[in-house]
This record gives C-alpha cells, sequence and structure tokens, in this order.
C-alpha cells in the first residue's frame, strides 16, 4: 500500500452552521424565537438566541488560514473558507484532502447540543433540537450521499424526550447521537443513575453510537486565573479520559453490553495506561469501596465498548496493539486549529507507512465504517474512494493558506505577556452580554 492508495474516513470534523439553517426546519409558530444571526453595524456578525449573543459564530474555525493568523477568531462569515458552512465546498476540501467519509459536529449549539438546555420553554427547545437535526440530516448530508456519517442530538434533558429523538433520528438514517462529557456539570443526574438506562437502551436498540466530544464536560477548571490557555490547549484531549473512568464504573454500561461509545477528539496515547490504572485502583480498593464488575476487570469494559479516535497521535500509535487495533480510529478535526486539512495522507502516512497492510486499512477507515455501522460504499465505489481517486475531482480546488483579515485577537494578561484563564473569561463575560467588537 501507497499513500494514495489510502481510504480515509474521519470521525470527528465539525460544521460552521449557515445563518440560514433553521429557516426550512423550524414549526412556523416557533420562526420568531430561533437562533437567528445578527449583524451589527461594525459587520461582526452573531447568533443570538434565548436573550443572550453567543460568544462566536465559528470558535476556532481556521481551515485555509496562515499560520500567523490563527489567534484572530473569526467575527464573520465572509472571514471564513466556505467549506466551513457551505456542503458543497466541504465535500470539496474532503476532496482535496482525500477524505472520503466524515462525521461532523455542531458548533454554536455545543457539541452536544447543550446550549438548548438553558431554554425554559422546553416545547421550543425540542422544536429546535429536532429543526437542527433535520437540517443536518437532510440539508447537510442529504445531498452527497456516502460522505457524510448522519448524527444528531437530543433533548437529554427529557429522557422520554431523548427516547423518541433517538428512534427519530434512526429511523432517518442517522449513524450516531452526541451525549455530553458529564451530564452532572449541567445540573442532569450523573451516568450513573437510572434517568440514563432508557437513553442507553434505545441508542443500542436502534443501534446508534453514542459519541462523547470533548469540551461538553461544563466549564474548563484550570488550576488558576493566571493558568495559561496553553494548559488547556495541552490537556483538553484528556478530558474525555475522566468521562471514560466514570462511564467504566457505572452499573448502566454493564447492562448494556453492545452499548458503543465513540470518544471523540480524545486521541489514543494514554488508553493503556489507564487500562492498567483502573485495574489496579479496583484490585486494591474494590474491597473497601463496595465495587463488584463481576468476572469483568476495568480494562475489559473499556475495551468492549469504547472507540478511540486521534488526529496525530505517533505514541498512541505505536502501542496501537496494547489499545486494541480494531478500536482505533482516525480524524481530521476540519476546520479546527489541531485539523492536519489540506495535508492529512501526508500526516497520517508517515505515522502508519511501516504498518502491515490490514492494521492501515482497520486505522483509515474499516473501525470506523464497522463501529458506525455505515457503508460508503453503497454509494461510492471503493476504487474511486481512495485518496488519489477523490484529489482528482479537487484539482481546482485552492487549498493554499491565506491571510482572510479582520478576526478578533483576544487580549493577553497585561503583567504576564500571555493569554490566560482570566483575561479570556473577561473577553467571553463582554462578548456574551454583546459589548465587545460590536459597535
Amino acid at each position: 500500500m501507497q499513500l494514495h492508495d489510502m481510504i480515509l474516513v474521519s470521525v470527528d470534523d465539525h460544521i460552521i452552521e449557515p445563518p440560514e439553517m433553521f429557516d426550512r426546519h423550524v414549526p412556523a409558530k416557533y420562526k420568531d424565537d430561533a437562533p437567528r444571526v445578527v449583524t451589527y453595524p461594525s459587520g461582526e456578525q452573531r447568533w443570538v438566541f434565548n436573550g443572550s449573543v453567543i460568544p462566536s459564530i465559528a470558535a476556532s474555525a481556521v481551515a485555509g488560514r496562515k499560520r500567523e493568523d490563527l489567534g484572530a477568531e473569526a467575527s464573520r462569515y465572509a472571514e471564513l473558507r466556505s467549506g466551513c458552512y457551505v456542503v458543497d465546498a466541504r465535500v470539496d476540501d474532503m476532496n482535496a484532502n482525500g477524505v472520503l467519509s466524515s462525521l461532523c459536529f455542531p458548533t454554536f449549539t455545543g457539541f452536544a447540543g447543550e446550549l438548548f438546555l438553558k431554554c425554559q420553554d422546553r416545547d421550543l427547545a425540542l422544536a429546535l433540537v429536532q429543526a437542527y437535526n433535520d437540517w443536518h440530516l437532510e440539508d447537510w448530508c442529504g445531498p452527497h450521499p456516502g460522505r457524510f456519517i448522519p448524527l444528531g442530538f437530543v433533548p437529554f434533558w427529557d429522557a422520554k424526550q431523548a427516547v423518541a429523538e433517538i428512534r427519530r433520528l434512526a429511523s432517518k438514517g442517522a449513524r450516531s447521537v452526541c451525549l455530553p462529557e458529564n451530564p452532572s456539570a449541567f445540573g442532569l443526574p450523573s451516568i450513573h443513575r437510572e434517568y440514563w438506562s432508557p437513553i442507553l437502551e434505545a441508542c443500542v436498540e436502534s443501534n446508534l453510537v453514542a459519541s462523547v466530544h470533548i469540551g461538553t464536560g461544563g466549564p474548563t477548571k484550570a488550576p488558576s486565573p493566571d493558568s495559561a490557555i496553553d494548559w488547556n490547549n495541552a490537556m483538553i484531549n484528556m478530558s474525555v479520559a475522566g468521562s471514560m473512568v466514570d462511564w467504566t464504573f457505572s452499573p448502566l454500561i454493564r447492562r448494556f453490553p453492545d452499548l458503543r461509545i465513540a470518544l471523540s477528539e480524545g486521541c489514543v496515547g494514554w488508553v493503556p495506561f489507564m487500562y492498567e490504572r483502573a485495574d489496579a485502583a479496583y484490585k486494591n480498593h474494590r474491597f473497601w469501596t463496595y465495587q463488584d464488575l463481576g468476572d469483568l476487570m476495568p480494562s475489559d469494559i473499556m475495551k468492549r465498548h469504547f472507540l478511540y479516535c486521534f488526529h496525530a497521535d505517533p505514541i498512541g500509535l505505536k502501542l496501537r496493539h496494547e489499545v486494541g487495533i480494531d478500536r482505533i480510529s482516525w480524524e481530521c478535526d476540519y476546520p479546527h486549529c489541531d485539523s492536519t486539512w489540506p495535508t492529512s495522507p501526508e500526516q497520517l502516512w508517515d505515522q502508519v507507512k511501516d504498518f502491515p497492510e490490514n492494521e492501515i486499512a482497520k486505522i483509515t477507515h474499516k473501525n470506523a465504517l464497522d463501529f458506525f455501522d455505515f457503508d460508503p460504499f453503497a454509494q461510492i465505489p471503493r476504487e474511486k474512494a481512495t485518496v488519489a481517486e477523490l484529489r482528482k475531482r479537487a484539482l481546482n480546488v485552492d487549498t493554499s493558506e491565506v491571510s482572510l483579515g479582520g478576526g478578533r485577537k483576544p487580549p493577553v494578561d497585561p503583567e504576564l505577556g500571555v493569554l490566560t484563564f482570566g483575561s479570556m473569561a473577561k473577553l467571553h463575560e463582554a462578548l456574551s452580554k454583546g459589548l465587545a467588537s460590536v459597535e
């Protein structure tokens, strides 16, 4: 196998939602209450919903920008690469990157749709969840069969409605639903409580993967307000490790042995250590913690339920057999700062080129397609799905880096000279009140 022979399926990318996304899908009675994009006199654009201003229309959507421009958060759609929010342009960018299929998470709603949890009108919240899901399935995934793994989110603040939406999504072809890393951070019952049992049962019965994305566990807790944002950039992928361990010791997960959970954007290198550490903790402490996993060890549960996803993780790939070669899947993370677009094949090949061909196939696409039970080859012949063949479709796509101009650079701490949690918190507070960069 050579680089151009690979078939790439990304299990983590993101949509920057276009302003008109709710126009066709929200019931008429809720049109005036749906989220909308407001353009200020300065030309800056932001989503407004439920009396609040969303701090950014496109957090970390920097695909195509020069590296030195990455700190300038886009403040209007004109500053974004069109592949961020126009589906045909996204497919062009996927072709240019040699990517066959993509799982695309939401953005302004939160990666699990947690924005709508703040809506006191639960009927409105449900209508908006369903409208978003219909837009995603029909307008984003629909025009390009085989190119997107359809997913949705659910009103997880109401178990009965969540179950109904899971079943509705499955009937419309979805392959996954988003669940938060830590529901208790939003005032909901923890994943150890019976509240979640019917939701998990519905996922299993509907053959849908539960996708748990980093950044859906509530506010990040830094060591101090003076901690550099670099701390978060280095640590954020590890947050999902805590979620995995929490799931592992939940009695509910043992009740549903067929439940599949994808840990999106969590990387891989830490996984073997967590297997060992969780097993050691269980052996050493279970008698006084009253934990009883029966014939299972914590690592058995982890290996049975979870898919681990990475964009660049040479150490993790060296440990692939300790992780489990069938439980590792690649992601592109378009259009975020960590994304490998538009040279994903080259960067991934450098990490896997010495592996056996069957292992490369598992990591690049087979594990993802098996885990999500998704078959793009029903729409696109396998021989037309390789990096080389897809790139032939994108000969006119310009992937050169540009300076898109404008944007909003966050302020540094005047004493420390770097961007800190404290200075970022002040900016977000101002932005959420509509006070910054809008006049």
